[in-house]
């Protein structure tokens, strides 16, 4: 049996981008994190920072330094939560939200990462996370 246990994100400074994505999401850095790794816990998977001495930052979107991976996050509302991540330090990059108050953003976090945040027309939010619209 095959399990997803950490998805890892290279950084020069792994507490510092960890506090930033513990205030992004609500939840605390794990327990134990250190300047070498440091984990958000989310269920079974835990996001991860791992420290790089020669990180180099991606360059969203030019393809020499490529983004590798992003993060997407679904909101229930885009404009309180744009403020919040821009007060924490991340960086609006596009903005593809449509005249219905749907679609996307993207941003980088402090160091570079992009990820979006997401409104979806249809999700609804439960305590086990969300439940996506039927899809035609």
């Amino acid at each position: 049996m095959l399990r997803l246990t950490d998805f890892i994100i290279d950084c020069p400074d792994t507490m510092k981008l960890a506090a930033f994505y513990s205030e992004v999401t609500g939840r605390p850095v794990k327990e134990g994190s250190s300047e070498e790794w440091a984990g958000i816990q989310f269920g079974e998977i835990e996001l991860a920072f791992i420290r790089v001495d020669d990180y180099r930052a991606p360059q969203w979107p030019d393809s020499e330094h490529p983004k590798q991976f992003h993060l997407d996050f679904e909101v229930d509302e885009i404009e309180s939560e744009q403020h919040r991540v821009l007060d924490l330090g991340a960086t609006l990059k596009q903005d593809f939200i449509g005249p219905n108050g749907y679609g996307w953003q993207v941003y980088t976090d402090p160091i570079g990462h992009p990820f979006c945040l997401c409104r979806n027309k249809g999700v609804i939010w439960t305590d086990q996370g969300p439940i996506w619209p039927k899809r035609g």
